[in-house]
């Protein structure tokens, strides 16, 4: 894998071991060499899909384009009523 890669043996370790996290760059090219998706080197599970439901995903933009202080009152709401959310679950 290092030969193919273009790294070394300690390298691949790392990224084996998540002792390292390879750069964007690098993700894909493992992706491809292995054949895969960067989001399965990644552990996506299905919850990934929640980014292509088109509702959710223009929420997550419009959230995005907020001025920097608005974006983290709101995101900062939201973790509240998860954490609130979660709580009564139990």
């Amino acid at each position: 894998m290092a030969k193919v890669f273009g790294t070394s043996h300690t390298t691949i370790g790392k990224y084996e071991r998540d002792e390292m996290i390879p750069s964007i760059e690098a993700a894909k090219k493992l992706a491809k060499i292995l054949d895969t998706s960067v989001g399965y080197l990644l552990g996506e599970n299905e919850q990934a899909d929640l980014f292509k439901d088109p509702a959710m995903l223009r929420r997550f933009q419009d959230i995005a384009t907020l001025p920097e202080k608005e974006k983290e009152c709101l995101l900062t709401t939201v973790d509240h009523f998860i954490k609130a959310s979660k709580i009564s679950m139990i």
